[in-house]
């Protein structure tokens, strides 16, 4: 019998400042108290999470963790809020959904009911669904259940402040709920969620992540489970390595169950194997970020292979044509060579595409594939005309946009293509957390960074088999 394998237990990722003393044994111990246990790594979280230094004082005033969908991370929450309530401390828990923090009432009551404490002796409750309360009877302590808003927690004073769902936290909801604990005399913040998806709401959950790798939070800790870039998410191998809770409170059957077909590919890295994709996904690209990627003359790679993309948009009748070719530094050129209303026919982008170093052509726009292939294929065009899937969108849209930050594409710094990447902002597309570009500025068009993307994609994925390929 194949002995029981395990996730693993101490994060992919992380940062904790130095300690020698933690009350997180102190913490497991209330909690195993009760029909549950403390799983090996959120012991070891705990022990990051509720380190203190020689005063008594949370080493880490502010401490958040990522961890893929289903392992028991918001468990952590209930473990250090029941601390807390035992320990004369205002805990304030907030959560994206009032079923979230409804939720998370009832475990606590669970748990503090199952470790022995008695309701009506040691505490009492308050059951107003979306205002839940847990009250201390022999001290001030509390445990307020609420779903965040830009005004919730003004003019109310803790000593705790604990964000669930943390990839939904809002600068607007930060504003109204950062300075709850600024009277504690040891204030502690805890976030924990997964990464953000196309269509999350939240900004600070990424930033607070960006700003303590990079050193510019202090007393900040964080930790996280995840894979370094977009990858095979039916891969077992990764499962293990991001889900510290396979083999105890998960399965590889529920793991392989759940995930989705090519074209759910983006949102099961993000989901099952904790992604982070290198960007704000709810905010456009900046002037500046694209500004810095500007290269006039590069030099290219030799022989030069031409990869192109048409772009037909619905809302505008227009078609884009891009191009990409590799560089001698190993970068990707890109530019948008036309925009044209789709009214004008399709022999000026045939024109560019029967060129000898032309290699592939992805063609978008439902309606106006065929007619374009079939043109392409009366002209003697010889490059090979790709047809990209959703899932393929999804894909070299996520990939430009990690090239990009990663500073691995240049540009000539065309002024329309310039218009158009910098205000830009991600539209969902597919079921499952995926993004393609809109428009935020009358009169520019997202077709431009869309077959820029495109053509980005080709090229990037030279020698890979492409799906739904057209041959000459």
């Amino acid at each position: 019998m194949a002995e029981k394998r395990y996730g693993r237990q101490t994060p992919v990722l992380s940062v904790v400042l130095p300690y020698t003393q933690s009350l997180g044994t102190e913490a497991a111990a209330i909690y195993n108290r009760s029909k549950r246990s403390t799983l090996p790594w959120q012991e070891l979280m705990l022990e990051d999470i509720m380190a203190v230094n020689e005063d008594g004082l949370w080493v880490h005033m502010k401490f958040g963790w990522s961890i893929p969908r289903r392992n028991g991370k918001s468990e952590i929450l209930i473990i250090r809020a029941i601390w807390g309530v035992t320990h004369e401390r205002k805990v304030l828990y907030t959560a994206h959904r009032a079923t979230t923090s409804s939720n998370a009432w009832s475990k606590c009551c669970d748990r503090l009911s199952e470790a022995g404490y008695v309701e009506g002796k040691d505490y009492k409750t308050t059951k107003k669904y979306g205002l839940e309360t847990i009250e201390w009877l022999s001290s001030d302590a509390v445990i307020n259940f609420r779903t965040r808003s830009s005004k919730g927690g003004l003019g109310e004073g803790y000593d705790d402040l604990i964000i669930d769902e943390a990839q939904e936290y809002t600068t607007d909801q930060e504003s109204a709920l950062k300075y709850v604990v600024t009277d504690s005399s040891n204030p502690q913040t805890l976030m924990c969620g997964t990464p953000p998806t196309a269509v999350s709401s939240g900004t600070v959950f990424a930033k607070y992540r960006k700003n303590t790798f990079s050193g510019k939070n202090e007393n900040a800790g964080w930790a996280e489970w995840s894979v370094p870039a977009l990858t095979d998410a039916h891969d077992p191998e990764l499962w293990y390595e991001t889900n510290p809770s396979l083999g105890y409170i998960l399965s590889e059957r529920t793991v392989k169950d759940e995930l989705g077909s090519d074209e759910d590919k983006v949102d099961d890295n993000i989901q099952r194997l904790g992604l982070w994709l290198t960007y704000s996904q709810r905010s456009a690209i900046s002037r500046r970020e694209w500004e810095e990627l500007i290269c006039k003359a590069p030099e290219l790679r030799t022989p030069v292979r031409v990869y192109y993309a048409v772009k037909y948009a619905r809302s505008t009748g227009n078609v884009t044509l891009a191009a990409a070719v590799r560089t001698a530094d190993g970068k990707i050129f890109v530019e948008a060579i036309d925009c044209q209303s789709a009214r004008n026919g399709n022999d000026w982008i045939t024109a560019y595409l029967i060129r000898p170093n032309a290699v592939q052509a992805a063609v978008d726009g439902a309606g106006n594939q065929d007619i374009l292939v079939s043109e392409m294929k009366d002209a003697g065009v010889k490059c090979k005309a790709v047809l990209p899937k959703v899932s393929d969108i999804i894909e070299a849209n996520a990939l430009f946009e990690k090239k990009l930050f990663e500073g691995n594409i240049c540009h000539a710094g065309q002024p329309s293509l310039t218009q158009a990447v910098s205000n830009c902002e991600h539209r969902p597309i597919g079921s499952s957390g995926g993004f393609g570009y809109t428009t935020i500025l009358e009169g520019a068009d997202a077709t431009l960074i869309e077959a820029v993307s495109l053509a980005h994609w080709l090229c990037a994925s030279d020698r890979e088999k492409k799906k739904q390929t057209v041959s000459y």
